[in-house]
């Protein structure tokens, strides 16, 4: 059954329907939020959150070939709203996850990658992840976070440069 279809029957009321939805892209709303948060528990959290929010809201998606890009769109906002209220939180005593992985390669460039996505804003960070993780074009992602395209271009193109400039200083670049 197409996406389409089962949005159609998901609004309609079919819960079975919206659950088969929701599981085709849990994953990628996981992993969206948990580069957001860089933290397992609060990703979670917000996948749970998206789950309901979607699932409370899906009659007001009007164009079921963006159910996609409308979770996408949800799971941002709850991983924004995420971070700014752990803003307000202060930490007195800093916890560590411990990372275990089968090669340290893997790990040393995931690492490599993590922090220099830390480098940039939210805005910025949301467009590269649009742009480079879920292969949106410009115009979906000016749509979806609801700015100019210009302003989706120049971040774009912000955030790439700092990317570049911040890799080249780690050394990682010739």
């Amino acid at each position: 059954m197409t996406i389409r279809r089962l949005v159609i029957k998901a609004q309609k009321g079919n819960d079975k329907a919206f659950l088969k939805l929701f599981q085709q892209y849990e994953e990628d709303i996981y992993r969206t939020a948990y580069v957001y948060v860089k933290n397992k528990d609060d990703a979670l959290d917000i996948v749970q959150e998206v789950a309901y929010q979607s699932f409370k809201k899906i009659d007001t998606l009007q164009k079921p070939e963006y159910f996609k890009t409308w979770l996408m769109k949800i799971t941002i906002n709850c991983a924004i709203n995420v971070i700014k209220k752990n803003q307000k939180v202060i930490q007195l005593k800093p916890e560590f996850e411990v990372l275990i992985t089968s090669e340290e390669e893997d790990l040393s460039l995931s690492l490599s990658l993590q922090e220099l996505m830390n480098t940039l804003q939210e805005e910025e960070k949301s467009v590269i992840l649009l742009k480079f993780y879920h292969d949106h074009t410009l115009k979906e992602i000016s749509e979806l976070l609801q700015i100019p395209l210009g302003t989706a271009k120049s971040t774009l193109y912000r955030a790439l440069n700092k990317l570049r400039k911040n890799f080249k200083e780690v050394g990682n670049y010739e």
